[in-house]
């Protein structure tokens, strides 16, 4: 709601953290977003109940479900999962059953849109870089120079963002067939 209330009209895809009641209230807010659950995540979750002697070989199997071509391999390969791990972490296979809605909405992308919508890192990564600009400074004289305060936090992030999204111009083109209708339309091309 606060999005839109600032402007956003659409979302096409959100990843989302293991945030309680996040998903559905971006499903409220704008009801036509993907929702894909952080990978990492559910990963980092699941090796919580792994011994360290299996969380290599568990970390291996949980590779295949959602690095699977297509839904059903997923889906194939998390069965797999269950029937060589449901013994020893019945939780694991639960947690992701769960959540299955919102781990396979990936698969209605390409791999390399996969690639970024998988999981929330690099959202982190520079939340972290303007966290290490306000750590230090509790107060500001006004919400300007707390803005411009973030606005050189996420330049000088920025000039370590030498590559660029690698398949970007297929991903972009996958968007506007996928979206038809919703994406923005740019001016001056």
């Amino acid at each position: 709601t606060d999005l839109k209330n600032r402007g956003v009209n659409d979302l096409f895809v959100v990843c989302i953290d293991g945030l309680s009641g996040f998903g559905e209230a971006i499903r409220v807010a704008f009801p036509q977003t993907k929702v894909q659950r952080c990978i990492a995540h559910l990963v980092r979750a699941a090796l919580r109940y792994v011994t360290d002697k299996d969380s290599r070989e568990v970390a291996g199997d949980l590779k295949k479900i959602y690095q699977a071509a297509s839904t059903s391999e997923a889906e194939q390969a998390l069965d797999e999962f269950d029937q060589k791990w449901g013994g020893k972490y019945p939780t694991i296979g639960r947690q992701w059953r769960l959540h299955w809605t919102d781990i396979i909405a990936m698969f209605e992308f390409p791999p390399a849109i996969r690639k970024a919508i998988y999981t929330t890192n690099a959202i982190k990564s520079v939340n972290s870089v303007i966290r290490k600009f306000t750590r230090n400074r509790k107060q500001y004289p006004n919400a300007e120079s707390a803005l411009k305060l973030v606005d050189l936090a996420i330049h000088e992030a920025s000039k370590k963002w030498t590559k660029p999204i690698v398949g970007w111009k297929a991903a972009l083109n996958h968007f506007a067939v996928l979206f038809e209708g919703r994406m923005p339309k740019v001016t001056g091309q």
